[in-house]
């Protein structure tokens, strides 16, 4: 059941647009859309839908919507209903400050559900693009500095236009928020940076590399992940693990052995992933290594070189581990089980 007089409420100054937010939880003014139209043709029921839906307007139940009030809401509301009248249809709208079977809490989380599905696609992307820049700073010089400078831009739209109805400020937005705008430093770096010629490839002695610390980045993802799980098995079982931001890289002492990060002893070389590089410096020749190392390559550098069945469904796990785990050495470890458990199906 609805209370409020479907009138405009002039006197609401509790929902906002823009880059504020609701404040008064006890104070909502809520916008309900209803329609009805003919099934055909389809493409004027789907007009309305997607009008709706980047509007950032909610589900209610059937063909009812909600949407914050706001002069821009209302606004479009009183659009729709003309454009539903158009299509030989029936809309309706009003303005209401109670919706008596849900709490204002519950509608917005139905937002914020909403929200985090839009801002989830964006982090995808970031992420992807975050090691496309991490693979330059590591010398494999494969990728192209302006090509991925617009597709920061596009991000940074795609962002942008999500927050316009991100109504309530939703916790994944305001993460994502920060990611982008470190994503922005690093992507205004590519085109102050120098392109360094390839590193070289060093046959190595797992003898040589007993007992080591091994330094890497912070927020260990797929090639690091893989990188140590070989190191513990093939190389040291009882190595240990250091992280730092990549800004700090120093030896602090012989013991250490920076991998993955820029300036590391085993990084990218070429269009290698650092898992490539350690195989082949220690002249790993399994076939069951060959395809994880397949599958560690399509997901970190992304050139479609291979084509790895599961890459996909593997990302996903190690990415839910990254947002589960504690620490960085808890993902890392995690992870490193993950690998192990997929070197054994493959063995």
């Amino acid at each position: 059941m609805l209370r409020g007089d479907g009138g405009l409420d002039k006197q609401s100054n509790i929902c906002y647009s823009g880059n504020m937010s609701y404040k008064n939880l006890k104070g909502f003014t809520w916008l309900l859309f209803f329609y009805s139209v003919p099934s055909k043709p389809v493409n004027a029921r789907m007009k309305i839908w997607r009008t709706l839906s980047r509007a950032g307007a909610a589900q209610l139940r059937g063909a009812v919507y909600v949407l914050p009030y706001n002069e821009e809401n209302y606004e479009l509301c009183q659009w729709l209903v003309s454009e539903v009248a158009a299509v030989k249809g029936e809309g309706a709208f009003v303005a209401v400050d109670k919706i008596e079977t849900m709490k204002n809490e519950e509608i917005i989380a139905l937002f914020d559900l909403l929200r985090d599905k839009d801002y989830g696609a964006v982090e995808r992307k970031v992420e992807d693009l975050e090691r496309k820049i991490n693979s330059i700073n590591k010398g494999t010089g494969a990728q192209d500095n302006k090509k991925m400078m617009d597709q920061f831009a596009r991000l940074q739209k795609e962002f942008d236009d999500i927050r316009k109805i991100d109504f309530f400020r939703s916790k994944r937005g305001a993460s994502l928020k920060k990611k982008i705008e470190a994503l922005q430093k690093d992507t205004l770096g590519l085109s102050k940076s120098i392109r360094r010629p390839p590193l070289e490839m060093i046959s190595r002695n797992a003898g040589d590399y007993q007992g080591r610390t091994w330094v890497t980045r912070k927020r260990p993802f797929v090639d690091r992940m893989a990188s140590a799980w070989l190191i513990r098995k093939f190389i040291d079982n009882k190595a240990e693990f250091k992280f730092i931001d990549e800004k700090e890289m120093e030896r602090p002492d012989k013991d250490s052995v920076p991998f993955d990060i820029r300036g590391g002893e085993f990084t990218h070389i070429g269009n290698m992933c650092t898992f490539e590089v350690l195989m082949k410096s220690f002249g790993m020749k399994d076939k069951a290594l060959r395809k994880i190392a397949e599958t560690v390559h399509e997901l970190d550098i992304k050139d479609k070189k291979y084509n790895s069945p599961g890459a996909t469904g593997l990302e996903d796990i190690l990415a839910g581990i990254r947002k589960a785990a504690k620490n960085d050495l808890e993902i890392l470890e995690k992870g490193m089980e993950v690998f192990e458990m997929l070197y054994v199906s493959k063995t």
